[in-house]
């Protein structure tokens, strides 16, 4: 927002929101020698990246996000010396498992030649699948960061990727012949909240395939607050300010400065701007789609899950949903039909096989959640238990307590995530292209020094802090001229 010539700017930019792209966009100024505030309506900073004790004292659970391969094979995250601000990674011994049936698993490890080997005769088809995009990530990570609509540096590379990812991941899993190659990409796709029918969806088993491979499936040791603290000291140690506890009803309520970065979803934009947004614009973020919701429990346990297979019992994150066409049948009930599925598909992260310091000497923690129409009002945790005891006998016997979010919920607690919907916007192709809006410079919006860095906008969900560089970046273009 410019500031007039007869009242001094008390900051050069001033941030709404901590989450990671918030931060991101915040240490991105400060970083160019400008003074910049951090506003935070919570009492505590992270947005999608905190942890609290939701269960029982000495249970510390993620509130939202809990593993990280963005994070790590982030461009934006690569190039800063978080570690030097506590922030440590672990990683498991197995990235990924899916459980099958009895003790039948199969698995994503670090190694891409393992993994293929592990499949078996789809061993070739995986690894030709997935051997480009592993051999070119960060140049091709740079790339699908960002929006859709740019000028590749490295367009070869790029339209081979885009020929494969543009597709349903349907169309890929019918080149694998037996049943554990095609549920291990399902459940890869399914992150998208898409049909496995819908363009696009396979560029979701493609892009967490293929960083599995590159910088595996890591948590912050202590839990996912652990990101956004040492994000927010880095900040502080370039002479960042952050405000939290303050709540902010409209952007006169700001103070002056030349640039104003919002890591807010579009409902909470057209809120604070109120009638000064208008015409196609507004019109556009009142129909801006954020596609389905979560439903998520968290678990204070007093043993590991008893799974059945072993690599499960090993992995940091378990993919509860069986063959590729229970998967595929979950997501389609969401998306398509908007309705409950029976059995569905459930993400788990047990971090405490990995970081005893999650819970009590002996005890354990685990994450899960399952999709769900936005806004659903549903308490699915009956269906979650029967689908994670079905490849885990005995699991019930370990819940010492349980802390569930609905979809509203998740909205009540964290404002961006509307619905529930926790990847800021539909990650559908159109939504991958207009988001919020069909623009080059989509971050930009019709209000002189204002800009939107939200998950709603490019690249979208993901704690990689991209949607916040890249909307700081034209900040500095375009007021500071940086």
């Amino acid at each position: 927002m410019v500031a007039s010539h007869t009242k001094p700017n008390e900051f050069d930019a001033v941030v709404v929101g901590s989450g990671p792209n918030g931060l991101a966009a915040a240490v991105t100024l400060a970083r160019a020698k400008l003074s910049v505030l951090v506003v935070e309506a919570n009492e505590t900073i992270g947005g999608g990246t905190r942890s609290m004790e939701l269960t029982l004292p000495g249970f510390v659970h993620d509130v939202c996000s809990a593993v990280h391969p963005l994070a790590v094979g982030s461009p934006f995250f690569r190039d800063l010396p978080l570690h030097e601000y506590g922030l440590e990674w672990i990683h498991p011994e197995i990235p990924l498992a899916h459980p099958l049936s009895g003790s039948e698993a199969v698995s994503l490890r670090r190694s891409l030649a393992e993994t293929a080997h592990a499949i078996g005769i789809d061993g070739r088809t995986y690894k030709d699948l997935m051997n480009p995009l592993v051999e070119a990530w960060w140049e091709l990570a740079e790339e699908f960061l960002q929006p859709m609509i740019h000028l590749p540096r490295k367009p070869l590379a790029l339209v081979r990727f885009g020929l494969r990812a543009i597709q349903p991941a349907q169309w890929l899993a019918r080149r694998f012949s037996t049943q554990p190659a095609r549920a291990l990409f399902a459940g890869l796709a399914a992150h998208s909240f898409l049909p496995l029918s819908a363009p696009a969806s396979a560029a979701f088993g493609l892009v967490l395939g293929a960083a599995g491979h590159v910088v595996g499936w890591p948590f912050p040791r202590g839990g996912a607050q652990k990101i956004s603290d040492a994000l927010a000291a880095y900040l502080r140690s370039l002479g960042g300010r952050i405000e939290t506890g303050r709540r902010i009803s409209t952007l006169a309520e700001l103070p002056r400065s030349r640039a104003v970065l919002l890591d807010i979803a579009p409902k909470g934009f057209l809120n604070l701007a109120g009638s000064a947004l208008s015409g196609r614009y507004r019109s556009n973020l009142e129909h801006f789609r954020y596609g389905p919701g979560v439903f998520k429990i968290d678990y204070a346990l007093n043993d590991p899950i008893p799974w059945s297979a072993d690599d499960c019992r090993r992995a940091g994150t378990v993919h509860v949903g069986g063959t590729y066409a229970e998967v595929a049948a979950s997501e389609y009930t969401v998306a398509r039909q908007h309705a409950i599925p029976s059995n569905p598909f459930v993400l788990l992260a047990q971090p405490t096989v990995n970081d005893p310091s999650r819970a009590p000497e002996g005890k354990h923690i685990a994450w899960a959640y399952c999709h769900v129409p936005g806004g659903s009002l549903c308490d699915l945790a009956g269906s979650i238990e029967n689908q994670i005891e079905r490849f885990a006998p005995g699991f019930r016997d370990c819940i010492l307590a349980r802390h569930v979010m609905n979809s509203a919920d998740l909205e009540r607690h964290n404002a961006n995530l509307v619905g529930g919907a926790v990847n800021g916007g539909s990650l559908d192709l159109r939504h991958l292209v207009i988001r919020p809006v069909l623009s080059l410079k989509p971050y930009r919006t019709p209000l002189s020094g204002v800009y939107l860095c939200s998950a709603s906008t490019p690249p979208g969900g993901g704690v990689h802090g991209m949607c916040g560089y890249h909307a700081a970046r034209l900040a500095l273009k375009e007021v500071f001229r940086h």
